[in-house]
């Protein structure tokens, strides 16, 4: 009876996920610059205030590949932990000052042996001690909804009916910009300036 019980319980929330999903909107992000062209890798991330922000078992990878890090901007949520694999043929020595998380990984070559938890939202900024053309980005957010813009500053999310706030960062800048109210019903196209 308590198996059968159990089955029930979790087909429906299967059933309930199911039905959210499908209520959930298409938002369409229109990212430009002042001039009004497009901004490749701007990341924008929506706030409900309802939706749990923490993702204690996420895992990610920052590649350093022709001593780039690959990709240079990436976002995750609070509690991800990155590892940093060395593709390239000489060693590197990654760290970052930023207030969100300080951290260092001393001169290596293949995979370091820990990834490194991102435990406070906010801007990352990495470099390697060795390469100082080398230059990325982590930006660690608090909410599940969140996309980076392609090459033509645009991005689709999936989001349901409701009120939100938001916040659009470009790759350089210390803080996202300030933050904006929005009511999604529906799809929606949502264009966003940023200086």
């Amino acid at each position: 009876m308590l198996r059968v019980m159990f089955r029930l319980g979790c087909a429906s929330m299967l059933l309930i996920a199911m039905c959210q999903s499908a209520l959930a909107a298409e938002v369409t992000l229109l990212v430009s610059d002042a001039g009004g062209k497009p901004v490749a890798d701007a990341v924008v991330a929506f706030y409900d205030g309802k939706t749990p922000a923490i993702n204690p078992n996420a895992a990610g990878k920052i590649v350093q590949k022709n001593k780039m890090f690959n990709p240079k901007v990436t976002i995750v949520q609070t509690g991800t932990s990155i590892n940093f694999p060395n593709e390239d043929t000489v060693r590197h020595h990654v760290y970052s000052f930023s207030p969100a998380k300080k951290f260092e990984l001393k001169l290596y070559a293949g995979v370091p042996t820990n990834p490194v938890p991102f435990e406070q939202a906010g801007v990352v900024t990495l470099g390697c001690n060795i390469h100082d053309s080398m230059v990325g980005y982590i930006y660690v957010v608090d909410t599940p909804f969140f996309a980076k813009t392609d090459d033509k500053g645009k991005t689709v999310l999936k989001l349901n009916d409701g009120q939100y706030s938001y916040q659009a960062w470009l790759p350089g800048q210390n803080k996202p910009g300030v933050e904006q109210k929005i009511t999604i019903e529906g799809a929606t196209e949502v264009k966003i300036t940023l200086p």
